[in-house]
């Protein structure tokens, strides 16, 4: 078996949905020497979260930040982690609730995704930094 891990540290991003397939695959070419594996992809914050969606048309993305902010809005009466801004404890419930990592098949050192299906960075603050991923992939 193969095993590759990398840490990564992906640009500052807006507040917002964006497609990170295209950075995942160019820090993580040994994917290419894996027939038949997976790749995980883990982020090192609980603000922000990972997802895969939509990869064609970008109202999908606008579409998911106007959902969750009514789902989980800002300067809800009852948050008590408030302390860093009106966005933070939203973020930290929507970082939960799409979660820390996914995982994509490999197939004949290519990600087994669907036609239009990408990897989301689901960015919830509203001034980030950059944000740190560890990308695993392992297999024969």
């Amino acid at each position: 078996m193969k095993c590759y891990q990398k840490e990564i540290r992906l640009r500052p991003y807006v507040r917002g949905y964006h497609i990170i397939t295209g950075d995942i695959l160019q820090n993580m070419t040994e994917v290419k020497h894996i027939q038949q594996g997976m790749l995980q992809v883990f982020i090192k914050h609980t603000s922000a979260s990972l997802t895969i969606n939509e990869n064609a048309d970008p109202s999908v993305r606008e579409d998911f930040e106007s959902h969750m902010n009514v789902v989980v809005p800002e300067n809800a009466p009852y948050y008590i982690h408030t302390y860093e801004g009106s966005d933070d404890m939203p973020a930290h419930i929507k970082s939960s609730l799409l979660g820390a990592s996914v995982q994509i098949p490999i197939t004949k050192g290519r990600l087994n995704l669907g036609i239009w299906q990408g990897i989301y960075l689901c960015e919830h603050r509203n001034n980030a930094s950059g944000r740190n991923l560890v990308i695993t992939a392992f297999g024969i």
